[in-house]
């Protein structure tokens, strides 16, 4: 068992954080982040931090580098100060998507990102839908990969929709749209997508699966630019779906993805706070992650099981 738990807030999500501290009712620990003038990220933990159990609570979303080498930071800056055990909690994993080598003379980011924080002094990660479950792999010290499929499907209950029908945007996310479809007890269809090209536009071949006068809700890990999940909202409303709703769990939504969102036939994007909005939008929909974490991070702390937490 070890000594008091501490949190630890980086800058990319502080409203999270303090969402977290609130619901495990413990304070945000002290700690000066500034930047230079020459650009360069300095760190010092305003409290003492010997022995103890650390938890730090950063996304790696926009600016991606920043917060990544801020999260980098924080670890080395713990582990100078003698924390027995330091835990990064990764709301949002940047650079997942390459988690392969899918072409000649790319890199594998998501296993370079492992090996940073490793190499930077964490003890143990914690992570939400992560882009790719093999993620875990890269790791060589404990990874607990958090969900928030039950979160969603909470919500989901609540609102009554009547005929739902689980889409996934392609055979890739098959897996994490069959479970929510499991846990709905409603029929599952799988759209037929490729991407064409270097710039990752995707076209929507066909909707596998009946959707006709039916509650449709697209199921994804990742909302970027918005171009897959709106064409994939398209190509369904075409298939004569009722209704069309999404949920994903990451809301980066770079560039015109709200406005693409609020011009499409989605009526409402349910996503979670992993990433803090760029701006509100009537179509848009955010559950907190901070109950789901405080949990996490009180049952690590205490060395009990988290498997409950899971659907």
């Amino acid at each position: 068992m070890y000594s008091t738990l501490h949190l630890i807030a980086g800058t990319g999500n502080l409203d999270l954080a303090k969402k977290v501290a609130a619901h495990i009712a413990r304070p945000l620990a002290e700690v000066s982040i500034f930047k230079f003038s020459n650009d360069n990220t300095f760190v010092r933990i305003e409290e003492n931090v010997r022995g103890k159990d650390v938890f730090v609570i950063q996304p790696t979303c926009r600016p991606v580098n920043d917060n990544l080498m801020e999260l980098l930071i924080l670890i080395d800056a713990l582990k100078r100060a003698s924390a027995a055990r330091i835990t990064p909690v990764i709301p949002y994993y940047a650079y997942a998507r390459s988690d392969k080598k899918d072409q000649p003379r790319v890199p594998i980011t998501a296993k370079l990102v492992a090996d940073l924080l490793e190499t930077a002094g964490a003890s143990r990660i914690l992570a939400v839908d992560l882009h790719a479950e093999q993620i875990q792999g890269f790791f060589n010290i404990p990874v607990d990969h958090l969900s928030v499929s039950r979160l969603f499907i909470e919500y989901i209950v609540e609102q009554g929709w009547h005929d739902l029908v689980v889409v996934s945007p392609d055979a890739g996310g098959a897996n994490r749209a069959r479970k929510f479809a499991n846990n709905l007890n409603c029929d599952l269809a799988i759209g037929d997508k490729r991407r064409t090209g270097n710039d990752g536009n995707a076209e929507i071949l066909n909707i596998i699966g009946r959707v006709e006068n039916r509650v449709a809700l697209i199921v994804d890990d990742i909302v970027d630019s918005a171009g897959s999940l709106v064409k994939m909202a398209k190509a369904v409303k075409r298939q004569g779906a009722r209704k069309v709703v999404a949920c994903c769990t990451h809301a980066v939504l770079s560039g015109n993805a709200i406005e693409r969102i609020e011009a499409s036939p989605l009526e409402r994007l349910i996503v979670s706070d992993s990433i803090p909005l760029q701006r509100e939008s009537t179509k848009i929909k955010q559950i907190s992650l901070a109950g789901l974490l405080g949990e996490s991070i009180k049952r690590i702390h205490s060395e009990q099981s988290l498997s409950n937490l899971f659907i």
